[in-house]
Protein backbone atom coordinates (compact mmCIF):
# COMPACT_ATOMS: atom_id res chain seq x y z
CA UNK A 1 0.00 0.00 0.00
CA UNK A 2 1.22 3.48 -0.83
CA UNK A 3 1.13 6.07 1.94
CA UNK A 4 2.33 9.63 2.42
CA UNK A 5 3.19 11.67 5.50
CA UNK A 6 3.09 15.41 4.84
CA UNK A 7 4.18 18.50 6.73
CA UNK A 8 3.71 21.56 4.56
CA UNK A 9 3.01 25.29 4.67
CA UNK A 10 -0.66 24.32 5.02
CA UNK A 11 -0.39 22.38 8.27
CA UNK A 12 3.07 23.05 9.76
CA UNK A 13 4.76 26.07 11.26
CA UNK A 14 7.61 27.70 9.40
CA UNK A 15 9.94 26.89 12.30
CA UNK A 16 9.10 23.18 12.12
CA UNK A 17 9.63 23.09 8.35
CA UNK A 18 12.93 24.88 8.80
CA UNK A 19 14.06 22.41 11.43
CA UNK A 20 13.11 19.43 9.28
CA UNK A 21 14.85 20.71 6.16
CA UNK A 22 17.98 21.89 7.96
CA UNK A 23 18.76 18.42 9.27
CA UNK A 24 17.85 16.38 6.23
CA UNK A 25 20.40 13.98 4.80
CA UNK A 26 18.28 12.20 2.22
CA UNK A 27 20.27 8.98 2.04
CA UNK A 28 20.58 8.64 5.80
CA UNK A 29 16.95 9.60 6.37
CA UNK A 30 15.61 7.05 3.89
CA UNK A 31 17.86 4.35 5.32
CA UNK A 32 16.57 5.06 8.83
CA UNK A 33 12.95 4.91 7.74
CA UNK A 34 13.21 1.75 5.63
CA UNK A 35 15.29 -0.05 8.26
CA UNK A 36 13.00 0.94 11.13
CA UNK A 37 10.35 -1.72 10.50
CA UNK A 38 9.57 -4.61 8.19
CA UNK A 39 6.28 -2.86 7.45
CA UNK A 40 8.13 -0.37 5.24
CA UNK A 41 9.29 -1.80 1.91
CA UNK A 42 10.61 1.48 0.48
CA UNK A 43 10.45 5.25 0.71
CA UNK A 44 10.98 8.50 -1.18
CA UNK A 45 11.49 11.86 0.53
CA UNK A 46 10.33 15.16 -0.99
CA UNK A 47 11.90 18.03 0.94
CA UNK A 48 11.50 21.61 -0.31
CA UNK A 49 11.32 25.04 1.26
CA UNK A 50 7.62 24.67 1.99
CA UNK A 51 7.09 20.95 2.46
CA UNK A 52 8.56 17.81 3.96
CA UNK A 53 6.88 14.68 2.63
CA UNK A 54 7.66 11.00 2.96
CA UNK A 55 6.12 8.55 0.50
CA UNK A 56 6.19 4.98 1.74
CA UNK A 57 5.46 1.59 0.21
CA UNK A 58 3.86 -0.29 3.11
CA UNK A 59 3.90 -4.09 3.29
CA UNK A 60 0.23 -4.71 3.97
CA UNK A 61 0.91 -8.34 4.89
CA UNK A 62 2.68 -7.12 8.01
CA UNK A 63 0.51 -7.04 11.17
CA UNK A 64 -0.77 -3.51 11.89
CA UNK A 65 1.27 -2.37 8.91
CA UNK A 66 -0.11 1.15 8.55
CA UNK A 67 0.16 2.16 12.20
CA UNK A 68 3.56 0.50 12.49
CA UNK A 69 4.88 2.32 9.40
CA UNK A 70 3.62 5.72 10.60
CA UNK A 71 5.11 5.27 14.07
CA UNK A 72 8.45 3.96 12.83
CA UNK A 73 8.83 6.68 10.20
CA UNK A 74 7.86 9.39 12.67
CA UNK A 75 10.36 8.18 15.26
CA UNK A 76 13.17 7.88 12.70
CA UNK A 77 12.57 11.39 11.32
CA UNK A 78 12.17 12.90 14.79
CA UNK A 79 15.47 11.41 15.92
CA UNK A 80 17.47 12.58 12.91
CA UNK A 81 15.88 16.03 12.72
CA UNK A 82 15.95 16.51 16.48
CA UNK A 83 12.28 17.39 16.78
CA UNK A 84 9.75 15.91 19.22
CA UNK A 85 7.94 12.91 17.76
CA UNK A 86 4.73 14.32 19.23
CA UNK A 87 5.14 17.48 17.15
CA UNK A 88 5.36 15.42 13.99
CA UNK A 89 2.51 13.11 14.92
CA UNK A 90 0.19 16.06 15.54
CA UNK A 91 1.25 17.70 12.28
CA UNK A 92 1.28 14.89 9.72
CA UNK A 93 -1.35 14.83 7.03
CA UNK A 94 -1.57 11.11 6.23
CA UNK A 95 -2.92 9.70 2.96
CA UNK A 96 -3.18 6.16 1.60
CA UNK A 97 -3.91 4.46 -1.72
CA UNK A 98 -5.66 6.72 -4.27
CA UNK A 99 -5.47 9.75 -1.97
CA UNK A 100 -1.68 9.39 -1.94
CA UNK A 101 -1.56 9.40 -5.74
CA UNK A 102 -3.87 12.41 -5.98
CA UNK A 103 -1.83 14.30 -3.39
CA UNK A 104 1.54 13.70 -5.09
CA UNK A 105 0.11 14.49 -8.53
CA UNK A 106 -1.24 17.76 -7.11
CA UNK A 107 2.11 18.57 -5.52
CA UNK A 108 4.06 17.84 -8.71
CA UNK A 109 1.62 19.99 -10.71
CA UNK A 110 2.14 22.97 -8.39
CA UNK A 111 -1.42 22.87 -7.05
CA UNK A 112 -0.30 22.56 -3.42
CA UNK A 113 2.43 25.20 -3.54
CA UNK A 114 2.40 28.56 -1.78
CA UNK A 115 2.18 30.06 -5.24
CA UNK A 116 -0.22 27.83 -7.15
CA UNK A 117 1.31 26.72 -10.42
CA UNK A 118 4.95 27.31 -9.49
CA UNK A 119 7.30 25.53 -11.87
CA UNK A 120 10.17 24.47 -9.62
CA UNK A 121 8.33 21.73 -7.74
CA UNK A 122 8.06 19.32 -10.70
CA UNK A 123 11.85 19.18 -10.94
CA UNK A 124 12.16 18.73 -7.19
CA UNK A 125 9.80 15.74 -7.31
CA UNK A 126 11.86 14.16 -10.10
CA UNK A 127 15.09 14.70 -8.16
CA UNK A 128 13.50 13.12 -5.09
CA UNK A 129 12.96 9.94 -7.08
CA UNK A 130 16.57 10.04 -8.28
CA UNK A 131 17.84 10.44 -4.71
CA UNK A 132 15.79 7.45 -3.57
CA UNK A 133 17.17 5.39 -6.43
CA UNK A 134 20.65 6.31 -5.31
CA UNK A 135 19.78 5.31 -1.75
CA UNK A 136 18.30 2.04 -2.96
CA UNK A 137 14.91 2.67 -1.31
CA UNK A 138 12.53 2.72 -4.27
CA UNK A 139 10.07 -0.03 -5.12
CA UNK A 140 8.22 -0.77 -8.34
CA UNK A 141 5.05 0.85 -6.94
CA UNK A 142 6.90 4.00 -5.83
CA UNK A 143 8.63 4.21 -9.21
CA UNK A 144 5.27 4.04 -10.97
CA UNK A 145 3.76 6.61 -8.61
CA UNK A 146 6.49 9.20 -9.20
CA UNK A 147 6.71 8.60 -12.92
CA UNK A 148 2.96 9.12 -13.22
CA UNK A 149 3.34 12.28 -11.12
CA UNK A 150 5.76 13.72 -13.68
CA UNK A 151 3.46 12.78 -16.54
CA UNK A 152 0.50 14.40 -14.79
CA UNK A 153 2.39 17.62 -14.08
CA UNK A 154 3.28 17.91 -17.76
CA UNK A 155 -0.37 17.38 -18.65
CA UNK A 156 -1.44 20.16 -16.30
CA UNK A 157 1.25 22.45 -17.66
CA UNK A 158 0.32 21.81 -21.28
CA UNK A 159 -3.46 21.85 -20.90
CA UNK A 160 -4.12 24.66 -18.43
CA UNK A 161 -3.16 28.32 -17.95
CA UNK A 162 -0.93 27.25 -15.05
CA UNK A 163 1.73 26.20 -17.55
CA UNK A 164 1.82 29.68 -19.03
CA UNK A 165 1.83 31.67 -15.80
CA UNK A 166 5.50 31.19 -14.96
CA UNK A 167 4.72 32.00 -11.33
CA UNK A 168 7.07 30.91 -8.60
CA UNK A 169 8.28 31.78 -5.13
CA UNK A 170 11.08 33.79 -6.75
CA UNK A 171 8.78 35.78 -8.99
CA UNK A 172 6.29 36.39 -6.22
CA UNK A 173 9.05 37.74 -3.99
CA UNK A 174 10.02 40.20 -6.73
CA UNK A 175 6.39 41.21 -7.17
CA UNK A 176 6.15 41.92 -3.46
CA UNK A 177 9.37 43.94 -3.75
CA UNK A 178 8.12 45.95 -6.74
CA UNK A 179 6.80 48.78 -4.56
CA UNK A 180 10.25 49.12 -2.94
CA UNK A 181 12.31 49.06 -6.12
CA UNK A 182 11.12 51.82 -8.42
CA UNK A 183 13.43 51.08 -11.36
CA UNK A 184 14.71 47.54 -11.74
CA UNK A 185 16.82 48.49 -14.75
CA UNK A 186 19.16 50.52 -12.53
CA UNK A 187 19.11 48.19 -9.52
CA UNK A 188 22.33 46.53 -8.41
CA UNK A 189 21.64 42.96 -7.30
CA UNK A 190 23.82 40.52 -5.40
CA UNK A 191 22.97 36.82 -5.50
CA UNK A 192 24.37 34.83 -2.61
CA UNK A 193 24.36 31.15 -3.51
CA UNK A 194 24.15 28.98 -6.59
CA UNK A 195 21.40 26.65 -5.40
CA UNK A 196 18.12 25.64 -6.98
CA UNK A 197 16.63 29.13 -6.80
CA UNK A 198 19.68 31.01 -8.08
CA UNK A 199 19.03 30.35 -11.76
CA UNK A 200 15.31 31.04 -11.33
CA UNK A 201 16.11 34.27 -9.49
CA UNK A 202 18.41 35.43 -12.26
CA UNK A 203 15.83 34.65 -14.94
CA UNK A 204 13.12 36.52 -13.02
CA UNK A 205 15.44 39.51 -12.48
CA UNK A 206 16.29 39.69 -16.17
CA UNK A 207 12.59 39.57 -17.03
CA UNK A 208 12.24 42.73 -14.95
CA UNK A 209 15.07 44.45 -16.81
CA UNK A 210 17.87 43.98 -14.27
CA UNK A 211 21.32 44.03 -15.90
CA UNK A 212 23.66 44.64 -12.96
CA UNK A 213 23.91 41.26 -11.20
CA UNK A 214 26.79 39.65 -9.35
CA UNK A 215 27.05 36.34 -7.52
CA UNK A 216 28.91 35.12 -4.46
CA UNK A 217 29.09 31.55 -3.21
CA UNK A 218 30.80 30.29 -0.09
CA UNK A 219 30.96 26.83 -1.67
CA UNK A 220 33.36 27.98 -4.38
CA UNK A 221 30.90 27.42 -7.23
CA UNK A 222 30.30 31.12 -7.79
CA UNK A 223 32.87 31.57 -10.56
CA UNK A 224 31.43 28.72 -12.61
CA UNK A 225 27.87 29.97 -12.10
CA UNK A 226 28.88 33.51 -13.06
CA UNK A 227 30.64 32.36 -16.21
CA UNK A 228 27.75 30.18 -17.35
CA UNK A 229 25.22 32.99 -16.78
CA UNK A 230 27.35 35.92 -17.97
CA UNK A 231 27.29 37.84 -14.69
CA UNK A 232 30.03 39.10 -12.38
CA UNK A 233 31.64 36.86 -9.80
CA UNK A 234 32.39 38.20 -6.32
CA UNK A 235 35.35 36.65 -4.54
CA UNK A 236 35.67 36.62 -0.72
CA UNK A 237 37.82 39.77 -0.72
CA UNK A 238 35.12 41.70 -2.55
CA UNK A 239 32.14 40.42 -0.58
CA UNK A 240 31.85 43.40 1.81
CA UNK A 241 31.92 45.85 -1.06
CA UNK A 242 29.29 43.88 -2.94
CA UNK A 243 27.01 43.71 0.12
CA UNK A 244 27.26 47.42 0.86
CA UNK A 245 26.85 48.60 -2.72
CA UNK A 246 23.89 46.41 -3.70
CA UNK A 247 20.34 47.67 -3.75
CA UNK A 248 18.94 44.14 -3.55
CA UNK A 249 20.53 41.07 -1.96
CA UNK A 250 18.97 37.68 -2.71
CA UNK A 251 20.17 34.68 -0.74
CA UNK A 252 19.44 31.18 -2.01
CA UNK A 253 21.93 28.76 -0.49
CA UNK A 254 21.59 25.38 1.22
CA UNK A 255 23.86 26.49 4.06
CA UNK A 256 22.72 25.57 7.55
CA UNK A 257 24.38 28.72 8.94
CA UNK A 258 23.44 32.35 8.37
CA UNK A 259 25.27 33.85 5.39
CA UNK A 260 24.19 37.37 6.34
CA UNK A 261 23.49 38.99 9.69
CA UNK A 262 23.24 42.55 11.04
CA UNK A 263 26.87 42.69 12.17
CA UNK A 264 28.21 41.60 8.78
CA UNK A 265 25.94 44.03 6.94
CA UNK A 266 26.91 47.00 9.09
CA UNK A 267 30.60 46.14 8.94
CA UNK A 268 30.37 45.93 5.16
CA UNK A 269 28.71 49.36 5.04
CA UNK A 270 31.37 50.91 7.26
CA UNK A 271 34.25 49.43 5.26
CA UNK A 272 32.64 50.57 2.05
CA UNK A 273 32.17 54.07 3.46
CA UNK A 274 35.80 54.20 4.64
CA UNK A 275 37.04 53.20 1.23
CA UNK A 276 34.99 56.03 -0.31
CA UNK A 277 36.12 58.60 2.27
CA UNK A 278 32.63 59.58 3.36
CA UNK A 279 32.73 62.40 5.86
CA UNK A 280 30.23 60.97 8.34
CA UNK A 281 32.03 57.67 8.99
CA UNK A 282 33.35 58.82 12.35
CA UNK A 283 29.88 59.74 13.54
CA UNK A 284 28.45 56.38 12.50
CA UNK A 285 31.24 54.44 14.19
CA UNK A 286 30.51 56.06 17.55
CA UNK A 287 26.69 56.27 17.50
CA UNK A 288 26.17 53.78 20.34
CA UNK A 289 22.57 54.73 20.89
CA UNK A 290 21.60 53.69 17.34
CA UNK A 291 23.63 50.58 16.58
CA UNK A 292 21.60 49.77 13.48
CA UNK A 293 22.16 53.15 11.81
CA UNK A 294 24.13 52.76 8.56
CA UNK A 295 26.89 55.00 7.33
CA UNK A 296 24.73 56.33 4.53
CA UNK A 297 21.47 57.72 5.96
CA UNK A 298 19.88 57.67 2.48
CA UNK A 299 20.72 54.02 1.86
CA UNK A 300 17.87 51.59 1.26
CA UNK A 301 18.46 47.89 0.79
CA UNK A 302 16.08 45.04 0.18
CA UNK A 303 17.18 41.61 1.37
CA UNK A 304 15.23 38.63 0.00
CA UNK A 305 15.92 35.37 1.83
CA UNK A 306 14.84 32.33 -0.21
CA UNK A 307 16.70 29.84 1.95
CA UNK A 308 15.30 27.13 4.15
CA UNK A 309 16.76 26.93 6.66
CA UNK A 310 16.99 30.70 6.75
CA UNK A 311 20.07 32.17 5.09
CA UNK A 312 19.62 35.54 6.77
CA UNK A 313 19.54 36.27 10.49
CA UNK A 314 16.23 38.01 11.31
CA UNK A 315 18.25 40.78 13.02
CA UNK A 316 19.06 42.10 9.54
CA UNK A 317 15.51 43.46 9.48
CA UNK A 318 16.40 45.72 12.40
CA UNK A 319 19.22 47.43 10.53
CA UNK A 320 18.38 50.99 9.54
CA UNK A 321 17.37 51.27 5.89
CA UNK A 322 16.98 47.50 5.36
CA UNK A 323 13.81 45.59 4.60
CA UNK A 324 13.93 41.81 4.96
CA UNK A 325 11.62 39.63 2.92
CA UNK A 326 11.82 35.93 3.80
CA UNK A 327 9.85 32.83 2.87
CA UNK A 328 7.50 33.19 5.81
CA UNK A 329 6.60 36.73 4.75
CA UNK A 330 6.18 35.64 1.14
CA UNK A 331 3.88 32.84 2.24
CA UNK A 332 1.71 35.22 4.26
CA UNK A 333 1.34 37.65 1.38
CA UNK A 334 0.89 35.09 -1.40
CA UNK A 335 -2.21 36.11 -3.36
CA UNK A 336 -3.62 32.61 -3.31
CA UNK A 337 -7.13 33.51 -4.45
CA UNK A 338 -5.75 35.16 -7.56
CA UNK A 339 -3.56 32.17 -8.29
CA UNK A 340 -6.00 29.34 -7.58
CA UNK A 341 -5.72 26.42 -9.97
CA UNK A 342 -8.31 26.07 -12.67
CA UNK A 343 -11.03 23.44 -12.46
CA UNK A 344 -9.41 21.79 -15.46
CA UNK A 345 -6.14 21.27 -13.58
CA UNK A 346 -7.90 19.68 -10.62
CA UNK A 347 -9.90 17.46 -12.94
CA UNK A 348 -6.75 16.26 -14.69
CA UNK A 349 -5.14 15.37 -11.37
CA UNK A 350 -8.18 13.50 -10.05
CA UNK A 351 -8.57 11.53 -13.28
CA UNK A 352 -4.86 10.66 -13.30
CA UNK A 353 -5.05 9.41 -9.70
CA UNK A 354 -8.11 7.26 -10.48
CA UNK A 355 -6.44 5.78 -13.54
CA UNK A 356 -3.25 5.10 -11.61
CA UNK A 357 -5.15 3.28 -8.86
CA UNK A 358 -7.29 1.32 -11.29
CA UNK A 359 -4.25 0.22 -13.28
CA UNK A 360 -2.56 -0.92 -10.08
CA UNK A 361 -5.70 -2.83 -9.09
CA UNK A 362 -5.90 -4.54 -12.48
CA UNK A 363 -2.29 -5.59 -12.21
CA UNK A 364 -2.97 -6.98 -8.73
CA UNK A 365 -5.25 -9.69 -10.19
CA UNK A 366 -2.71 -10.58 -12.85
CA UNK A 367 -1.38 -13.54 -10.80
CA UNK A 368 -4.90 -14.93 -10.69
CA UNK A 369 -5.37 -14.54 -14.44
CA UNK A 370 -1.97 -16.11 -15.09
CA UNK A 371 -2.87 -19.07 -12.86
CA UNK A 372 -6.17 -19.52 -14.67
CA UNK A 373 -4.53 -19.42 -18.09
CA UNK A 374 -1.83 -21.84 -16.96
CA UNK A 375 -4.46 -24.33 -15.73
CA UNK A 376 -6.45 -23.87 -18.95
CA UNK A 377 -3.41 -24.53 -21.13
CA UNK A 378 -2.60 -27.70 -19.21
CA UNK A 379 -6.11 -28.98 -19.98
CA UNK A 380 -5.85 -27.75 -23.57
CA UNK A 381 -2.56 -29.54 -24.20
CA UNK A 382 -3.95 -32.73 -22.69
CA UNK A 383 -6.93 -32.61 -25.05
CA UNK A 384 -4.78 -31.82 -28.09
CA UNK A 385 -2.55 -34.78 -27.26
CA UNK A 386 -5.65 -37.02 -26.93
CA UNK A 387 -7.04 -36.12 -30.41
CA UNK A 388 -3.71 -35.73 -32.15
CA UNK A 389 -3.68 -39.25 -33.72
CA UNK A 390 -7.01 -38.69 -35.44
CA UNK A 391 -6.22 -35.13 -36.45
CA UNK A 392 -3.44 -35.35 -39.08
CA UNK A 393 -4.04 -31.83 -40.46
CA UNK A 394 -4.39 -30.16 -37.02
CA UNK A 395 -7.97 -29.02 -37.60
CA UNK A 396 -9.23 -30.32 -34.28
CA UNK A 397 -6.26 -28.85 -32.39
CA UNK A 398 -6.88 -25.43 -33.97
CA UNK A 399 -10.55 -25.64 -33.04
CA UNK A 400 -9.68 -26.51 -29.45
CA UNK A 401 -7.28 -23.54 -29.20
CA UNK A 402 -9.92 -21.22 -30.65
CA UNK A 403 -12.52 -22.49 -28.22
CA UNK A 404 -10.17 -22.10 -25.24
CA UNK A 405 -9.39 -18.53 -26.30
CA UNK A 406 -13.08 -17.71 -26.35
CA UNK A 407 -13.66 -19.36 -23.00
CA UNK A 408 -10.83 -17.39 -21.37
CA UNK A 409 -11.84 -14.03 -22.82
CA UNK A 410 -14.74 -13.43 -20.42
CA UNK A 411 -12.89 -14.45 -17.20
CA UNK A 412 -9.94 -12.28 -18.21
CA UNK A 413 -12.02 -9.17 -18.91
CA UNK A 414 -14.10 -9.79 -15.79
CA UNK A 415 -10.88 -9.80 -13.76
CA UNK A 416 -10.28 -6.18 -14.75
CA UNK A 417 -13.84 -5.24 -13.88
CA UNK A 418 -13.71 -6.91 -10.47
CA UNK A 419 -10.33 -5.33 -9.75
CA UNK A 420 -11.57 -1.83 -10.62
CA UNK A 421 -14.56 -2.21 -8.31
CA UNK A 422 -12.46 -3.68 -5.49
CA UNK A 423 -14.25 -7.05 -5.59
CA UNK A 424 -11.09 -9.13 -5.64
CA UNK A 425 -12.46 -11.68 -3.21
CA UNK A 426 -15.43 -12.55 -5.43
CA UNK A 427 -13.14 -13.28 -8.35
CA UNK A 428 -10.71 -15.32 -6.27
CA UNK A 429 -13.57 -17.27 -4.66
CA UNK A 430 -14.90 -18.13 -8.13
CA UNK A 431 -11.52 -19.46 -9.21
CA UNK A 432 -11.30 -21.54 -6.06
CA UNK A 433 -14.81 -23.02 -6.44
CA UNK A 434 -14.76 -23.60 -10.19
CA UNK A 435 -11.12 -24.50 -10.85
CA UNK A 436 -9.70 -25.38 -7.41
CA UNK A 437 -7.24 -22.48 -7.79
CA UNK A 438 -6.10 -20.64 -4.66
CA UNK A 439 -4.18 -17.46 -5.48
CA UNK A 440 -2.81 -14.98 -2.93
CA UNK A 441 -2.70 -11.27 -3.81
CA UNK A 442 -1.79 -8.25 -1.61
CA UNK A 443 -4.72 -7.30 0.61
CA UNK A 444 -4.20 -3.61 -0.22
CA UNK A 445 -4.91 -4.21 -3.91
CA UNK A 446 -8.51 -3.07 -3.84
CA UNK A 447 -8.94 0.60 -4.79
CA UNK A 448 -10.80 2.97 -2.53
CA UNK A 449 -14.37 3.61 -3.58
CA UNK A 450 -14.54 7.19 -4.77
CA UNK A 451 -17.03 9.05 -6.87
CA UNK A 452 -16.08 9.65 -10.47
Amino acid sequence: MLMSLTASHKNASFDLLEQLSSQVDVTSMLARVTDATAAVKGGILVSTCNRFELYVDVDDQHPDALADAVEAATDAIAEQCEVPAEALSSTWHVTTKQDTAEHLFSVASGLESVVVGEGEIAGQVRRSLEHARGAGTTTSDLERLFQHASTTSRGVKNRTPLGQAGRSIVRLSLELAASRVTDWSTARVLLVGTGAYAGASLAALRDRGVTDVSVYSGSGRGAEFAASHSIRHVDPDGLHTAIASSDVIITCTVSEDYVLNAELLQRARIEFALSHSQAHVHEALHRDETPGCPVNHDAYQLVIDLGLPRNVDPDVGDVYGVELLDLETIRIHAPLEELQATDTARTIVRAAARNFTRAAAEESLSPAVVALRRRAHVVLNEEIARVQRGDPDGTAAAALRHMMGRLLHKPTSRAREFARSGEHDRYLDALSVLFDLDVDIPSDAAPEQTSA
